[in-house]
């Protein structure tokens, strides 16, 4: 069974959409070849007062397809060498995505965005089939003890409130 992920299941709140991402594949189409790779590791960045969101401080150009359709993707670059791919989720006007942070054979998600050629050229695009980036549900079912919930990482400027809540889910190794 392969279902791609439409906008309904990322127009939920975004814990739960980061908890279920967990197990579900991501998929690369570009130059013809196609590439999926299950999601093992997301951070949910959840709404305007959370301090390690880009939202944070408002809606601003880089960050204002996180206040937007929930589904769509948000590419931004990072220390001047890293871009990070994330998903938009909840209802419009409210800033929310998930950060994706690994697949089953790659960690981090710098080293992801560069194994599957994931740029900001993709920013702003719908999670789709027709973008050549999109999520798909293949039949995976992991038990709840599967998923590990911890605090995100490297956002300690968020200071310890932010920094410590458990919105970093991982699929624990078997």
């Amino acid at each position: 069974m392969r279902r791609v992920l439409r906008r309904s299941f990322f127009d939920r709140p975004t814990l739960i959409v980061a908890e279920e991402l967990i197990g579900k594949f991501l998929v690369r189409e570009r130059d013809g070849v196609r590439s999926a790779h299950m999601l093992t590791e997301v951070e949910a960045y959840d709404g305007p007062k959370d301090r390690a969101s880009h939202a944070f401080r408002g809606r601003t150009p880089r960050n204002s397809v996180m206040f937007g359709p929930a589904g769509a993707l948000y590419v931004y670059f990072t220390y001047g060498m890293h871009h990070m791919l994330n998903v938009t989720t909840g209802p419009e006007d409210y800033p929310a995505a998930v950060l994706i942070r690994g697949v089953e054979s790659i960690v981090g998600p710098g080293r992801l965005t560069k194994a599957l050629g994931i740029t900001r050229e993709l920013d702003r695009l719908p999670a789709t089939k027709a973008s050549g980036l999109w999520f798909e549900d293949r039949g995976v079912v992991l038990a709840p003890r599967a998923i590990q919930r911890t605090g995100r990482i490297g956002i300690a400027y968020a200071g310890p409130l932010w920094s410590k809540r458990r919105y970093r889910f991982v699929r624990k190794q078997e």
